[in-house]
């Protein structure tokens, strides 16, 4: 069942060189047609090709999805003159729209005055990447998280965090019929704030669609709760107006991390659906250990 979890020990993926040696976060994978998987991930080290860089997509191999060997080099990297997309690359979501082609959908960051919006890039190795030109969602509000689904009548829909036209946030969603034009959705999928957990939003939402008609769609996103009353965080430089202006974006980095450890914790949720619209919460299957507890996975699950 979705709604039951078990622990694989230890990490899938660690920072272990110049490129991902800081940090490395918002993983997806693609099961390979010779067997086998790749992991895609977003992460920022010493090695990123440009000093105010906070983000590329790097890459694994795996024969069966737990030992995973790390590939050379960055398999795309954001552009610093191109503005919506000129500091960072998060959260990539991958789907093969064409035998042996295939789209990746990220998060795309530029300045902090910019909202954030969602771009892609095509491959048909999945090794090379090229950004496809244009946005393909966006919105006044920031858009991330983006998580693609294949639906049974050949369309696509886009899951992300975001906000609806009364501005509430939570999880909302585009549909396409080419993978290229999006149109939103009206309203929330999922609304956020809705108890202590969720107090700080809801990203990452992974829709799994049934296999058999009838069955209930299944959604797996992170919750994030804030941070106790009292507690000092300090202002994530993604954020931050004046992070590349002072210097910060050279440690984006540190910084991202300092503001997301300050007393933060994610956890993972699941909620089902009829239809993949709407959707009603069924609980907490990941927990942590909790902020100030051992664990890879106390703060960030």
């Amino acid at each position: 069942m979705l709604g039951s979890w078990t622990r694989d020990p230890g990490a899938r993926v660690d920072g272990s060189r110049d490129l991902d040696s800081a940090k490395l976060q918002a993983p997806c994978i693609v099961r390979l047609t010779g067997g086998g998987y790749r992991l895609f991930y977003t992460a920022v080290g010493p090695g990123k090709p440009y000093p105010n860089c906070q983000g590329y997509i790097l890459s694994a191999v795996s024969d069966d999805g737990v030992n995973f060997e790390k590939e050379e080099g960055i398999r795309l990297a954001p552009e610093p003159d191109v503005p919506y997309r000129s500091l960072r690359l998060l959260a990539p979501s991958v789907t093969e729209y064409a035998p042996g082609k295939w789209r990746m959908y990220i998060e795309a960051r530029g300045p902090a005055d910019r909202p954030t919006v969602i771009t892609s890039a095509l491959s048909s190795n999945l090794i090379d990447w090229e950004h496809e030109e244009g946005i393909r969602l966006g919105a006044e509000a920031r858009l991330g998280g983006p998580r693609y689904l294949k639906l049974p009548d050949g369309r696509g829909r886009l899951y992300c965090f975001g906000s609806d036209a009364e501005g509430r946030e939570g999880v909302v969603s585009a549909i396409t019929a080419d993978g290229v034009s999006f149109e939103l959705e009206p309203g929330l999928r999922l609304k956020a704030k809705q108890s202590e957990l969720d107090s700080c939003g809801i990203t990452a939402a992974e829709v799994i669609a049934p296999k058999t008609p009838g069955d209930p769609w299944t959604m797996v996103y992170s919750a994030w709760q804030d941070a106790p009353p009292g507690t000092e965080v300090p202002l994530h430089p993604a954020h931050d107006p004046n992070a590349e202006a002072d210097g910060m974006s050279a440690d984006f980095a540190a910084a991202s991390i300092a503001a997301d450890m300050a007393g933060f914790r994610s956890r993972i949720f699941i909620a089902h659906s009829s239809d993949g619209l709407s959707w009603e919460r069924a609980g907490c299957v990941v927990e942590g250990a909790g902020y100030g507890e051992e664990g890879i996975d106390a703060v960030h699950a």
